[in-house]
């Protein structure tokens, strides 16, 4: 069957799972990603007018990749050629450009080549497609969970545009699963379902913005349905938990609790109220919580509000994560417990967290500033020529390894962002950085 093939078909008859049989077909019928797919956006706008570029699609499992390069295919008419970076290689790749050029000067037909995890793919095999995306003989879509600046080589990110895929809102999830549970052809509408309010926002909730996950739990609640006296047949609260295997927490429709409580862990803990940090935790842990999303807060909260006023709490955070992953159920709630009791007694300092985010936003305001010509590297005779490293002070060579020096851009000499607190481990950071600051004071 061809990869657009729209013959009907009945979803009982089709062995697809269900995420895969409701994937859009049009650009009419996809869903989210606004910034890329909104009235006007560039992707779009690119779509309509049919002028598209290479690009690689940042974004996590279930954001839509594999079937947004499928829609573009679709509406441009384009030839779509699918492979991943796992199975395939150079001898592939080749024989796609090949084919390409062969439906180029037979039809004039273009190729749209999409390359799952791309990151995959080493130099060499990433460096077969360069000449042919820069001859426009293929369109290239890379897919990828990794962030490309890492994983792709700067010649082909040079060569593609980087967009950035998000997760689903709940909004497009809801909508997603309706349209399953009403779809007669490719959905579950021939089963004549109905679904309970709270176990639709229950699935939303679980998918945590993947819609693969989502309709892939949406088909297990499906297949435990049984028929009433009455006829009918109901996807409940208690269905969905059969099919997700796990407790669904007691969060209302919208997931308000679930944010309500991992506030009041995180307020807690800012608060330094161990008491209510436990508490907090415990209740979140008891609902069937993921520990490892509490583990990942516990580890964000040790160097937002504590910082270097003890910068033993972020190991204690990490050690943390890490024990629980070892140990696991039930054993591991102690350990999570015990991060909590040391992050909520710790000093506290938003220091760094009010510091770099005002570096963003100089960043932001100032753009990419050149490096100071004495703090560049300097490995060739030519750089050396142009004043590269010309100036530099070794501070090991200077009394106390300290030298009053120059680092920023010049256009922001004399800036401050980070600025200790008198708490915790940070006041000796201050005072050191005080002593700094007199003998640049004294050096000018």
């Amino acid at each position: 069957m061809d990869l657009f093939d729209q013959r009907e078909t009945k979803s009982g008859d089709d062995p697809r799972p269900l995420a895969d049989r409701m994937r859009p077909r049009t650009l009419a019928e996809y869903l989210g990603q606004p910034h890329l797919m909104g009235e006007g956006a560039l992707l779009r706008r690119a779509i309509e007018e049919d002028r598209l570029f290479s690009m690689i699609f940042w974004g996590p499992p279930g954001s839509g990749k594999t079937t947004l390069a499928r829609v573009i295919a679709q509406e441009t008419h384009s030839h779509f050629t699918s492979f991943s970076a796992v199975l395939s290689g150079v001898k592939e790749i080749r024989s796609v450009v090949d084919d390409a050029r062969t439906r180029w000067r037979d039809r004039r037909e273009k190729t749209l080549l999409f390359v799952d995890e791309i990151h995959r793919f080493n130099k060499a095999q990433q460096d077969a497609f360069l000449p042919h995306v820069e001859s426009g003989l293929i369109t290239l879509i890379g897919a990828t969970t990794e962030n490309p600046s890492f994983e792709i080589i700067s010649p082909l990110l040079s060569r593609s545009r980087v967009m950035l895929l998000k997760p689903f809102s709940d909004d497009d999830l809801l909508l997603i699963l309706k349209r399953a549970v009403a779809d007669e052809e490719r959905g579950l509408g021939a089963l004549n379902l109905e679904i309970e309010p709270e176990a639709l926002s229950a699935i939303v909730w679980s998918a945590d913005g993947d819609a693969r996950t989502a309709l892939n739990t949406m088909e297990a609640a499906a297949s435990l349905v049984d028929t009433g006296q009455d006829g009918e047949r109901k996807i409940t609260r208690r269905v969905f938990e059969e099919a997700f295997q796990k407790k669904f927490l007691l969060y209302d429709k919208g997931g308000e609790e679930h944010y309500n409580l991992i506030s009041a862990l995180h307020k807690s803990l800012r608060g330094s109220d161990p008491d209510a940090a436990l508490y907090w935790m415990a209740r979140m842990l008891a609902a069937g919580e993921d520990p490892l999303f509490i583990a990942r807060r516990m580890v964000r909260f040790a160097s937002e509000d504590v910082g270097n006023a003890d910068p033993r709490a972020l190991t204690v955070a990490v050690s943390a994560m890490q024990a629980f992953q070892f140990v696991g159920l039930p054993e591991g709630e102690l350990v999570l417990a015990q991060a909590a009791v040391y992050l909520a007694t710790a000093p506290k300092s938003n220091a760094l967290y009010t510091g770099y985010g005002q570096v963003r936003q100089t960043i932001g305001r100032t753009g990419a500033l050149p490096v100071p010509l004495h703090i560049r590297n300097a490995p060739t005779g030519l750089m050396k020529d142009l004043g590269y490293g010309k100036g530099y002070l070794y501070a090991h060579d200077f009394e106390d390894a300290y030298v009053p020096q120059d680092y920023l851009p010049d256009a922001l000499k004399g800036q401050s962002y980070y600025r200790p607190t008198e708490r915790g481990y940070e006041k000796i950071i201050r005072e050191r950085m005080e002593v700094w600051r007199k003998q640049r004071s004294k050096g000018k």
